[in-house]
């Protein structure tokens, strides 16, 4: 239903529409410049479960709308100042194109799938019933590897939240540990984000993900590494070990891709699972992702849990506070005050309000997709995570 009524409203406006079908997020935004296009829409609700639906919106270089052209779009929408075309100019037919063929040669020009392919590794993937089952199964096979596929079938029910996190990674460590394959991934329903599950079963943080890209990449080519404001502090002191520089933006992909074509990034990506390699594209793909990966497990011939073990240790508490939507900003507004009246930490408001001390930090903002707002506190312990937390909700309540 929403896929018609896109298609109807750009033919009514006189576009020529190219339908891509069903395909990955990624896929679509490499397709935007493939094709010479002036933007694209990718139907979809991400990571958001299956009653979601919406609009992501790109531009003509592949790139989501940055905060100031989105607020142009909503203003064009509120005003209801539409341009509609004459029966005369309205398209009377729409190409179909298959886009992932072009997304799978942009990745096998970006690593060493020689290498890859000759490693022959055993990869359990769940693509939670989502268009990444159309793409990734014919990459990791063009890279030689023994798959192990589960929830691959795009026209079936998500099988489970299609965010990648700790509780929706269970049937891929039970997959690893009866297959005894070499690594596990958990993708969510349009191809950006990944979360790693290592040889032995463990699922591992989605945090981890670029916190490990980070680490594989800084090998080879060091340089300006982008992430969000509330992504964990170890990507500092990874690019630190190898003479890198860090530049944190606001929460979202927008932010990450604008910041990685200006600081002419080696890597970029944010704490929920989701990494752009520049060398494919300046946006969040997870089939990228896991080219990176498995290359570095080729050239190395370790397992996975061998380069987590090399990470720094840290530990990161995330909760949400549900609040109604009108009550938001005015909660995060007293928040703000009630931190600046206590003069502790230092305070950044790239994105909400995050407060730093020398021992931890925490992160209080709102949700880009949900009414809630987000706690994220990161430090050396869990205790002293859980109380940064905690000192959070105080305020919050008050």
């Amino acid at each position: 239903m929403v896929h018609a009524a896109v298609v109807s409203g750009l033919l009514a406006s006189g576009c020529e529409v190219v339908d891509l079908a069903v395909a990955p997020t990624p896929t679509l935004q490499l397709a935007v410049t493939w094709l010479d296009a002036d933007g694209g829409i990718s139907v979809t609700a991400g990571h958001n479960p299956a009653p979601w639906n919406a609009l992501k919106l790109v531009r003509s270089d592949g790139l989501y709308l940055n905060e100031g052209q989105a607020e142009e779009v909503l203003d064009i929408f509120h005003q209801g100042e539409y341009e509609k075309a004459t029966w005369d100019r309205i398209s009377a037919r729409v190409d179909v194109r298959d886009a992932i063929p072009h997304h799978l040669d942009t990745l096998a020009r970006a690593f060493d799938t020689a290498a890859i392919r000759a490693r022959r590794l055993r990869v359990a993937v769940d693509c939670c019933n989502g268009a990444c089952a159309l793409l990734m199964p014919r990459w990791l096979r063009a890279l030689g590897c023994d798959l192990v596929l589960i929830n691959d079938d795009p026209s079936a029910p998500f099988p489970h939240d299609p965010e990648p996190r700790l509780d929706t990674a269970a049937q891929t460590s039970a997959l690893l540990r009866s297959t005894r394959a070499d690594i596990g991934f958990v993708l969510d329903a349009d191809g950006e984000r990944v979360l790693i599950v290592d040889e032995s079963g463990r699922a591992l943080s989605e945090e981890l993900t670029l916190a490990l890209a980070t680490s594989i990449r800084m090998r080879r080519r060091t340089g300006t590494v982008v992430t969000n404001v509330s992504t964990t502090g170890a990507i500092e002191k990874i690019a630190a070990r190898y003479g890198g520089t860090v530049v944190r933006t606001p929460v979202g992909q927008a932010h990450i891709s604008e910041a990685l074509v200006e600081h002419h990034a080696v890597i970029g990506g944010e704490g929920n699972g989701a990494v752009a390699v520049p060398e494919v594209h300046a946006t969040h793909d997870s089939a990228a992702t896991i080219g990176l990966l498995l290359e570095h497990l080729a050239a190395s011939g370790q397992p996975i849990s061998a380069l987590v073990g090399e990470l720094p240790k840290l530990t990161m508490v995330k909760q949400r506070v549900a609040v109604a939507p009108n009550l938001i900003y005015t909660a995060l507004g007293e928040f703000r005050e009630a931190v600046e009246r206590d003069a502790e930490g230092e305070v950044d408001s790239t994105d909400g309000v995050r407060v730093a001390w020398p021992d931890g930090w925490v992160h209080v903002r709102a949700s880009n997709t949900e009414s809630v707002i987000r706690i994220i506190a990161e430090a050396e312990t869990d205790a002293r995570a859980r109380a940064l937390v905690e000192w959070a909700r105080e305020r919050l309540r008050a």
